[in-house]
């Protein structure tokens, strides 16, 4: 209640924040999200003392014929160069986008700011004007883990529109005779995408020959299902692939399985995301089941 004479005073701490990050953002131009441009960003931090090299974020992408669009914002608690440089590997190995359309834009925080979440402000600024096309649509980074793995994918996840690419060659993948333990190292160290497989002593008895170089990853999978025995199979998620002894079990978000006698192509299952459901959090970590 107020009169002539008196009234009332809110100070807003995080819509002062708010208004400053994204201000600070807005006068940056975003520049291609290229390993050299990550890069620059070490001797900035350096010579401007800020050792964490911490902040904030921003992913645009502009396909072809098309004006750019704000896809995420997120957080880097570790080096900016490395989380963006993360994203850029990601990105990287995804079938129906090129490394070409994205940019990005950064601000360095090295105040402790975590507990007002400063990406969180700045999601919550710009979905007031409009939209960011990969925040809460499972961007993350990170390995889900293997309950996830039998999930039903949604039908806006970011995998479901830009799955892994099979296509890519495997990088350090030689011709020869190998181990499967060998081989299956080289391609989980060759390629952008996360691949997950069971472990056994096996393995290293187990002889794959590498009859070519270039490698695609396809083509290595179908090479080392064909030495495994009966019961396991390569799984080519949407968004990773994984390899275990599970007698053919079925995976709903699977888009190929590689048998030790067959491929198998499958249509992947999806459903509708639940109201307000989070399928991850800003930072790039997946929070929820997808």
């Amino acid at each position: 209640m107020t009169d002539h004479f008196s009234d009332q005073f809110r100070l807003s701490i995080t819509e002062a924040l708010s208004t400053q990050l994204y201000a600070a953002l807005d006068r940056l131009e975003p520049a291609p999200l290229t390993q050299e441009n990550l890069d620059a960003l070490v001797p900035q931090a350096e010579k401007l003392g800020l050792p964490s090299m911490s902040g904030v974020y921003q992913l645009f992408r502009q396909e072809r014929g098309k004006g750019r669009e704000l896809t995420y914002v997120g957080k880097a608690d570790q080096p900016l160069h490395k989380r963006l440089g993360d994203h850029l590997f990601k990105l990287s190995g995804r079938v129906g986008i090129s490394l070409d359309e994205i940019s990005f834009r950064c601000l360095f925080v090295e105040e402790d700011l975590s507990s007002v979440s400063p990406e969180k402000m700045l999601i919550k600024r710009h979905l007031a004007t409009g939209r960011i096309v990969w925040n809460n649509r499972g961007f993350g980074i990170n390995d889900p883990g293997r309950e996830r793995d039998t999930t039903k994918v949604k039908e806006n996840h970011f995998d479901l529109e830009f799955p892994i690419d099979l296509s890519r060659v495997v990088e350090g993948l030689t011709p020869g005779t190998h181990s499967l333990e060998r081989v299956l190292q080289a391609v989980k160290n060759g390629i952008p995408f996360n691949f997950r497989y069971q472990r056994s002593a096996s393995y290293k008895r187990i002889l794959v020959s590498i009859p070519w170089r270039d490698v695609t990853v396809d083509e290595a999978f179908r090479l080392i299902a064909g030495t495994l025995s009966d019961g396991w199979q390569i799984t080519a998620l949407v968004g990773w692939a994984i390899m275990y002894k599970d007698n053919y079990k079925p995976y709903p978000s699977a888009f190929r399985y590689y048998r030790p006698h067959e491929v198998v192509e499958q249509v992947p299952q999806t459903r509708s995301p639940g109201r307000g459901e989070l399928t991850d959090d800003v930072d790039g970590e997946d929070e929820t089941l997808f």
